[in-house]
């Protein structure tokens, strides 16, 4: 127990190390060797939990997902819980910060973007597909087109508040988006019980309701577990329910 402890502790002084790196410099002009410094780990230890450079970008990716939130009786609560922690954690969290970077950067060579947006997606179809399921949305609105749509939307206004204020209002806009989007797919009186607040995530937090995924974060120790099934699409924890708003 105490060796799988130190396992996922140096795990994650890497990501943290990595995430460090990758947003100052750049993924594509990062270097292992840049990372290894940062971390202050041996070459072998960071081998051992990530196979390459590219797994190790895909590890941070997957810290957006690495939240689970309490369910609750709403599907559409449980997408509004998911947008308003991103949130709140992109401007707290250096590694989800670095995830999203990552995810939004075009020069980043070498790197396939698509199975973090893809899983973003995918995870918020399923929410919205529920919610239709179980009446919570009007009868036109179209689960997989309206994911692409909101995940697009939070992207955009996250890099505006980004842009503008460092994130300091995100919280704010992402309620704002939250205000106008959901009137056009919400059932009206779903839509009146809905706590949209902008202080929801932080009451969240306070409550205790933030787990991290699998229980501690670091998940499949050994060459780039995590990030290979995250690659392969495979990443989904049966634990909870993660993040589903994504970029």
């Amino acid at each position: 127990m105490a060796r799988q402890e130190r396992a996922i502790r140096t795990r994650r002084t890497i990501l943290e190390a990595a995430a460090a790196v990758f947003d100052e410099r750049g993924y594509t002009s990062a270097t292992i060797g840049e990372i290894l410094e940062r971390a202050g780990v041996t070459k072998g230890a960071l081998y051992f939990h990530f196979g390459s450079k590219e797994e190790l970008a895909l590890g941070v990716f997957e810290e957006q997902l690495a939240i689970s939130l309490p369910p609750q009786s709403s599907k559409l609560q449980e997408l509004v819980d998911s947008g308003l922690v991103l949130a709140l954690r992109l401007r707290s969290d250096p590694l989800v910060r670095a995830s999203v970077g990552l995810a939004l950067d075009q020069g980043a060579l070498g790197l396939d973007r698509t199975p973090a947006f893809g899983m973003w997606i995918d995870q918020t179809t399923r929410t919205l597909a529920e919610a239709k399921a179980g009446g919570e949305l009007l009868p036109h609105v179209d689960a997989a087109e309206t994911a692409e749509l909101l995940v697009a939307s939070f992207s955009g206004v996250q890099l505006l508040s980004q842009l503008r204020c460092q994130r300091q209002d995100l919280e704010h806009r992402v309620v704002v988006l939250f205000h106008h989007m959901l009137p056009g797919i919400a059932v009206p009186a779903v839509l009146a019980r809905l706590d949209i607040s902008q202080d929801r995530a932080g009451r969240l937090l306070a409550e205790g309701g933030l787990l991290p995924v699998g229980g501690s974060g670091g998940g499949g120790v050994g060459a780039g577990g995590r990030a290979r099934r995250l690659r392969e699409g495979l990443g989904r924890s049966s634990t909870g329910r993660e993040l589903s708003t994504g970029a």
